[in-house]
């Protein structure tokens, strides 16, 4: 569903105007739909019907308790890659036994306040971290029970920084090697195997190399059972994109399809880590033109929203529709949407065809996912404020920052 339209002539989240939603909270400001939310679950959950499936929310995509708390209501399993985002997830109360650990990080800390909470399994990613795992778990009396995230090197063929299943990433166990670790991690005194783990990349709207890399990776589940090693789940891992400017976007079922069909028959459970298809387009930035600054060149909206706020549009060239929330009638110019800070890359987007005025509002599109978690304080720029809108209430979820909040831990020399 798309919870953002016109209504007599101004954007409207579920049942209000974000020209209101700005006077109340000011901007730069974050604002999600919980009713899109909701509905990108459920079409998920739908899709999975009759299947033994979870989905786990990456939490990496947008990390706000509110968010966490609506789909953790909804039956939603969490993808964690950080003790933070453990506590987050344990704070609005999700069931422990819902939680995957992912990540090529994993302190040994981590790793004890995961076995302590109880978590469903751990995608370990080296055999490093697989030694490290058995070690804190025998400390603690536990067995950890763990999937290896294999890298089937598959070309995803989305944008390189965030492409995660060639042999040249660094992410995951190359699948040559996946079978002998395996063995390994199965003599291991306090390690159980529960499943395997692939996730090839985001921003996925084709499911031939996800189809691809299964075909793999199940030829690696028939070969661990000639060994001995039966393992209970698959984690196909997450990537499903999303609209952005003009892509073809497939339904979360036709998506699917191809993956399910070759797992028909198997008794293996489906987990799935869906981040940016759950809160992308469920979320939008609203910012302010503080300047016009026409030029020979190039005309500059100079708008109070920056690359510190969407870090997207200058970390991977990414595009984000910028629309008006209240339109003009007056002809469009060719603008540059840029912020404030003092980088030659701080743009929101390029060559935008938008009538506009100091003090317009513009409302940032796709911005739920990769947004406000990416966002920084570069240039001493407090974090903007988070809104959840639910039909016709709207609900502040984070507070904006202070300069004050900035410098709290700081302290000068004596």
């Amino acid at each position: 569903m798309n919870p953002f339209a016109y209504h007599d002539g101004v954007l409207h989240g579920e049942a209000l105007s974000l020209a209101d939603v700005a006077a109340e909270f000011g901007t730069p400001c974050w604002v999600y739909s919980r009713a899109a939310l909701e509905s990108a679950l459920a079409e998920f959950h739908a899709a999975l019907h009759g299947v033994d499936a979870l989905v786990c929310y990456a939490v990496k995509a947008n990390s706000n308790l509110a968010v966490l708390d609506v789909l953790a209501r909804r039956a939603a399993g969490f993808d964690i890659v950080s003790g933070g985002e453990l506590q987050r997830v344990l704070a609005v109360g999700a069931q422990p036994d819902r939680i995957v650990f992912s990540g090529v990080g994993k302190t040994a800390d981590e790793m004890a306040a995961a076995l302590t909470a109880g978590i469903l399994c751990f995608n370990v990613e080296s055999a490093a971290e697989l030694e490290r795992l058995d070690t804190v778990a025998g400390h603690l009396g536990k067995t950890a029970p763990v999937s290896l995230r294999v890298n089937p090197d598959v070309d995803a063929r989305t944008h390189p920084y965030i492409s995660t299943g060639l042999k040249e990433n660094k992410f995951g166990v190359a699948y040559a090697e996946a079978r002998q670790l395996y063995r390994q991690a199965d003599r291991l005194a306090n390690v159980s195997v529960h499943g395997i783990d692939c996730h090839i990349g985001s921003q996925l709207l084709d499911p031939a190399p996800f189809a691809e890399a299964l075909d793999k990776v199940l030829l690696l589940v028939d070969q661990l059972a000639t060994d001995g090693i039966a393992l209970q789940h698959v984690d196909l891992g997450g990537g499903l994109g999303i609209r952005y400017r003009d892509e073809s976007e497939p339904s979360i079922a036709d998506y699917l399809q191809p993956l399910l069909a070759r797992l028909a028959g198997r008794k293996l459970r489906v987990l799935l880590e869906p981040g940016r298809r759950l809160v992308g387009n469920a979320g939008l930035l609203l910012t302010r033109v503080e300047y016009l600054k026409p030029g020979a060149a190039k005309n500059f909206a100079i708008v109070d929203a920056a690359m510190n706020d969407l870090a997207r549009p200058a970390l991977y060239g990414s595009w984000h529709d910028i629309v008006p929330v209240t339109p003009r009638a007056e002809a469009t110019a060719i603008w540059e949407i840029v912020g404030p800070v003092c980088e030659s890359g701080d743009f929101l987007g390029h060559q935008r065809a938008l009538a506009l005025a100091p003090g317009d509002l513009l409302a940032v599109l796709s911005a739920g996912a990769y947004g406000m978690a990416m966002s920084s304080n570069y240039n001493s720029r407090p974090r903007a404020a988070e809104v959840m809108l639910d039909g016709a209430q709207a609900h502040l979820v984070r507070r904006r920052e202070t300069i004050g909040e900035l410098y709290a831990g700081e302290q000068h020399l004596p």
